[in-house]
């Protein structure tokens, strides 16, 4: 890692107030020489009035803070400049501190720094990226829980659990000439084994739930054509996203949107209606339609009259894994008849006059199965995790399939040594080679 001074802007430009963040040995030292004020003795946590100057020019009046070693986000002598959002003045700072000394940071460096001086664990330091990126409630939770040490903790628990059992294994093998010698009790040993297999498990499994939450959980809107599915979407939406006209047929292709319901993101689909059609274009949007319902997780259906049993068998049979919602749609023109739905509950809406939005959206946000959040719940979001916990329970597997076959210690002990490994990669427990940490924070903003 280099021992470069580094400097970024870590605002957007053309706000009110920009930030300019430094970090590095020399951080004050090059302050100080485009600063009104001396700050190489400046205290830890103080806040300096002065201006930035370049030669007899000032460029700005600013505000500067100053965080020493190791008490700062980096670890390091670290600051940050409050100047005006200008991006003339930003971009003046900038190269001044470069010139003085500093060197442009680069994605990701600062929270890099952090990881490398202690500050935080890996798993922490990725959880920084996705709290930036966070779009919604749930997401800002799970990121919050994560930067907080929540899975780390986790993580910690299982792999003293399991550093104990390798203990007691390896310990057997340095008695080794005592054949008849065992630390560890056999039946014991199974049942931890198990219990730490179900929470590497339990886990790994949540991670469909982050990436539904960090994605956007998907829903398609089906039914025939002319029903309303566009006018539902645009009501959704609130905003006039497709187009909307009695012709059949006038959409063609997918349309994707995303909404929040209850701190949840949803990316709903709007599809072509499904129909015989001799229409080549019109065909792939209809072959469409079915991809988009194999890739939801719930799907509306969408009527406007009494299906008939060959549209009711045929939207069965793409939705068989799927959470269906039957929607009866123009209730401002329907009939009170009961539909022959196989007994299919359905809800009545007027997408047109926004009749029955708010119990479909309730119903869709039940649909889900998404439980209440809280800062403390772990759920996987991230694939690198996720990849993790896999090979770890395949570890484990093979420490309980041993245990059944009556396998010796040291063979045991080697698939729980692995399993032990694999769990440290997620935090950086172990030493993390260069490429790899530059593919976690590749993907930064510059200034984090």
């Amino acid at each position: 890692m280099s021992v470069d001074t580094i400097c970024a802007l870590a605002t957007a430009p053309g706000g009110a107030i920009g930030i300019v963040r430094i970090s590095g040995n020399e951080t004050l030292e090059i302050l100080s020489r485009v600063f009104t004020k001396d700050l190489t003795n400046a205290q830890p946590n103080t806040i300096h009035y002065g201006h930035i100057r370049n030669g007899e020019e000032i460029v700005d009046e600013v505000l500067v803070s100053v965080f020493r070693a190791p008490h700062s986000y980096t670890g390091e002598e670290s600051a940050e400049i409050s100047c005006h959002g200008s991006r003339y003045i930003l971009n003046k700072v900038l190269a001044l501190l470069i010139a003085n000394g500093c060197r442009q940071a680069g994605p990701g460096e600062f929270t890099q720094r952090a990881y490398l001086n202690g500050k935080m664990d890996l798993s922490q330091a990725e959880a920084v990226a996705d709290l930036i990126a966070s779009t919604n409630q749930a997401t800002h939770q799970i990121a919050m829980s994560q930067l907080r040490g929540h899975f780390s903790s986790k993580l910690a628990q299982l792999r003293e659990q399991l550093l104990k059992l390798t203990s007691l294994l390896e310990l057997e093998l340095d008695f080794s000439d005592h054949e008849d010698l065992e630390f560890a009790d056999r039946s014991e040993l199974m049942d931890l084994t198990k219990t730490i297999d179900n929470h590497i498990t339990r886990l790994a499994k949540s991670f469909e739930t982050g990436q539904a939450l960090k994605q956007g959980i998907p829903v398609a809107i089906v039914g025939k054509t002319n029903v309303g599915k566009s006018t539902l979407l645009n009501r959704l939406l609130k905003d006039d996203r497709a187009i909307v006209s009695d012709v059949h047929g006038t959409t063609r292709d997918t349309i994707e949107d995303t909404i929040d319901i209850n701190g949840i993101t949803f990316r709903f689909i709007d599809t072509a209606g499904i129909r015989q059609t001799q229409d080549e274009v019109e065909q792939i949007g209809i072959t469409r339609t079915y991809a988009a319902i194999d890739k939801a997780r719930i799907v509306l259906w969408l009527i406007d009259a009494e299906p008939s049993t060959e549209e009711i068998n045929d939207i069965l049979q793409h939705t068989e894994n799927k959470k269906l919602i039957v929607i009866k749609n123009k209730a401002d023109k329907a009939d009170n008849n009961s539909y022959n739905l196989l007994n299919y509950p359905f809800i009545t809406i007027s997408a047109k006059f926004g009749t029955g939005i708010e119990e479909l959206e309730q119903a869709i946000y039940e649909a889900a199965n998404i439980p209440a959040l809280t800062e403390n719940d772990i759920i996987v979001t991230n694939a690198r995790h996720y990849d993790a916990l896999v090979r770890a329970h395949d570890n484990i597997q093979r420490v309980i399939d041993g245990l059944q076959m009556q396998l010796s210690g040291d063979l045991l002990s080697e698939d729980l040594r692995q399993a032990l490994d694999t769990l440290a990669e997620i935090t950086g427990g172990q030493i993390t080679p260069n490429e790899v940490l530059g593919n976690i924070f590749k993907n930064f903003c510059v200034g984090k």
